[in-house]
Parts: C-alpha cells; sequence; structure tokens
C-alpha cells in the first residue's frame, strides 16, 4: 500500500493558520492534496490538532483522504516532523485511531508538505515509479541549485573562481526543496528518520524550491503558480477524456460590449477563429455547446450558424443545466471542458473536468479556473482553448 502523510497544525508563526491561507484561490494545503488525490497513492492522512481544518480539509470531498487527530504534544512549535510521523505509524502499527486497516513494514510511506503547493500528481508518480524501479531505501525531492557557494574563511565551495563556469555549463548541485519525502514503514520507525540508508533523489523543476513559510514567500508563490497552472493542469489531466465542451457567450465568445444599430437592435460582435476552433472540435468527436444567461436570439443564431450540437440561452443556473445534459448524455461532470469569465460561471468552472478563463475575465474567477488564456473575451481565447484541448489529444 502507499500512503501520504500530510502534517499540519493551528499554531503557525511566521504566518496565522498558514495551511488554510487563501493561496491561488484555494486554502494552500488544497494543492497538495490535490495532487495527492489525483496520485497512484492509495490513501492519504492528514495530521492536525486543528477542528477547523479538519472541517476545511473534509470540504474538499476528496475520497482518498482520513483524518489523523495528532497528539498536543507533537503539535508544539518545538516539535519536530519525526515526531508526529512516529506516533503516527506507532498508532497505525497497533491500529489505535481505529482508521483503515494497520499498516505493513513494506507500505511506502509519502511525508508530504503542505508549504509545497507546486507539487503536481505527475511528479508525485515519476518518483514513485522512480523509487520502485531503483529500489532504494529512501527518496526526497530537490531542484538543481546553480549558485556559487562560499564559505565564512572565503573558500569557494563548488567551483573554482580562477576558471568560472557560464551558467549553462555549471552542473551546480541539488537542494532539498521540501515538497516530499518517501520511505518505508519499517525503515523509518528502525530509524526514526524520514530518510534512510540509499537516498534517490527526484529532481523536480527549479521553480518549486519556493515554500510557502514568509509573508515575502507568498505574492512570490501566487505568481509563479499562475504562470505554471497551465503545465499544472494538462500535467494531471487527459484530455482524451472532453466529450463535451461548453462555453459562455458574452465576455467569452464576444468582448462583452453591447452595440445598437440605429433602429435600437443589439448586436454583438463574434470572432470567427472562435468559430472555427469549435468546428475543429467536432472533427475529434467532442460534442459542442454555448450556455448563457442572457435570453437573446442572438446566441440561439451563432449556434445555428455554427452547427453546434447545444444552445442554452436565458440560464440562470448553468451547473444544474449542464448536470442534466451529462446525465442525458451518459457522461460525467469531469469529461466536460467549460470556458467562462464571470461569477456566473463560477459553479460550472470549478465542477467540469477541464476550465479555463479569458485573460480579461473577472480576477476572482481567473484565481480559480483551471486555465488562465493569454486572449481576451471575443479575442480568440476560445480558440486558444481549443487549441490546448486537442494539441494534448494529439500528444
Amino acid at each position: 500500500m502507499i500512503i501520504a502523510f500530510v502534517p499540519i497544525r493551528c499554531g503557525s508563526k511566521s504566518i496565522t493558520h498558514k495551511n488554510i491561507k487563501n493561496f491561488c484561490g484555494r486554502p494552500l494545503i488544497y494543492w497538495v492534496l490535490e495532487a495527492l488525490e489525483k496520485s497512484k497513492v492509495d490513501c492519504i492522512y492528514v495530521a492536525t490538532d486543528c477542528e477547523e481544518f479538519v472541517d476545511i480539509v473534509s470540504g474538499f470531498g476528496f475520497s482518498k483522504i482520513q483524518i489523523y487527530h495528532r497528539e498536543p504534544e507533537n503539535a508544539q512549535d518545538s516539535s519536530s516532523t519525526e515526531s508526529v510521523m512516529l506516533e503516527f505509524l506507532k498508532n497505525k502499527e497497533n491500529n489505535k485511531d481505529k482508521t483503515g486497516s494497520p499498516l505493513q513494514g513494506d507500505d511506502i510511506f509519502i511525508l508530504i508538505q503542505a508549504t509545497s503547493p507546486f507539487l503536481t500528481s505527475t511528479h508525485i508518480d515519476l518518483a514513485l515509479k522512480k523509487y520502485l524501479s531503483k529500489k532504494s531505501d529512501s527518496m526526497l525531492s530537490a531542484v538543481r541549485f546553480k549558485r556559487f557557494l562560499w564559505s565564512d574563511q572565503g573558500k569557494a565551495i563548488n567551483y573554482d573562481y580562477r576558471s568560472r563556469p557560464r551558467r549553462q555549463e555549471f552542473e551546480g548541485a541539488l537542494l532539498e526543496n521540501g515538497a516530499f519525502y518517501i520511505n518505508r514503514v519499517s525503515n523509518i520507525l528502525r530509524d526514526k528518520n524520514r530518510l534512510s540508508g540509499r537516498v534517490e533523489v527526484y529532481e523536480m523543476p527549479e521553480f518549486t524550491y519556493l515554500e510557502m513559510d514568509e509573508p515575502v514567500d507568498w505574492e512570490m508563490g501566487e505568481a509563479l503558480m499562475r504562470q505554471h497552472q497551465k503545465e499544472r493542469v494538462l500535467g494531471s489531466f487527459d484530455s482524451k477524456k472532453i466529450k463535451l465542451f461548453l462555453c459562455d457567450v458574452d465576455g467569452t465568445l464576444t468582448d462583452g460590449g453591447m452595440y445598437y444599430s440605429e433602429k435600437g437592435e443589439i448586436l454583438k460582435k463574434f470572432n470567427t477563429v472562435d468559430g472555427m476552433g469549435l468546428s475543429l472540435l467536432k472533427k475529434h468527436g467532442i460534442l459542442r455547446g454555448l450556455i448563457t444567461k442572457e435570453n437573446s436570439p442572438i446566441s440561439q443564431e451563432r449556434g445555428k450558424k455554427l452547427k453546434l450540437d447545444f444552445v442554452f440561452i436565458g440560464v440562470d443556473d448553468k451547473l444544474n443545466e449542464v448536470k442534466k445534459l451529462c446525465k442525458k448524455l451518459g457522461i460525467s461532470l469531469h469529461e466536460v471542458a467549460y470556458i467562462g469569465d464571470d461569477i456566473n460561471d463560477l459553479e460550472l468552472l470549478e465542477a467540469c473536468g477541464l476550465s479555463a478563463a479569458p485573460s480579461d475575465g473577472n480576477p476572482y474567477v481567473k484565481n480559480r479556473v483551471g486555465i488562465v488564456l493569454s486572449r481576451g473575451g471575443g479575442k480568440g481565447c476560445v480558440r486558444e482553448f481549443v487549441d490546448i484541448i486537442i494539441k494534448e489529444i494529439q500528444l
């Protein structure tokens, strides 16, 4: 069995309640739990001393999560991570906590730090594959660190200053990024340490060195997260599963503007590039549709022109409407891709398998979708999203 262990506690000093502090629209701990939920890990134990944290974590709805109530003496400022790991393993060894089945010595134990939101399911699965193939005793995550180090005594540690290498030729060194540590249960109980014996290293991208431990890390971390969010989402999602593509109209297929003719007729401006994108989806067997709150015949006509499979107008509850459609089609929400730009799109965006927002969408919405596109509403954002999906399908 492969289990993940995520220790969090109430008493964070540098950032109060940092583990549940909003990070890119979600509590910080959400990101590592999402990665674990999508990985090949069998069970996730969140070890906490805080009921507020229990409520938040349980609210994510992840199926693999179990809560472990850590003992107060191992949730102090001076408590080590090893102390709560050993407490947990000893209790599990005797099944004292009454959750799940007792652990076996050969079970794989992954320690995960909640302060490493850049961790993805791909990292976890590839690390496990390497760990098992190399037959290592334990493994840690690290990043390539290309900096020239010096000692207090004025001596170069990792290079010859008389022959300074260029960065691209400099091998550098590996630096722990604290994202995860893998070991066997028996090793940890024996050595009372997260690492044992022959240690293997799993190298992660350089930007993942940043941990959310200090206030200064937060703004930098959110910027990095948004920059790499598309890679994260696509790395853990199989675009071949998409059966239905839906998009909002105003602010997505259009620029959100309302135009009037001399006769007072309302006009909307669409982009032919987006229309072509929706046509391309049909060639890949993906159903296509529009869904909008506006009760506008213009949207109906646009859908007819593009020969779309579905057009829903005047819809207040988009999520409920799409749930009914999915039931009719015999598919799940996870097989739906949706692009929208505003608050009324949010429920559907968060429920579907793959979500996106245009670059000029509502800031709050952009913080909660899978992919923020580089193009704005009515300026090719739908085509950009389509191209991303098709590219992934063809890989």
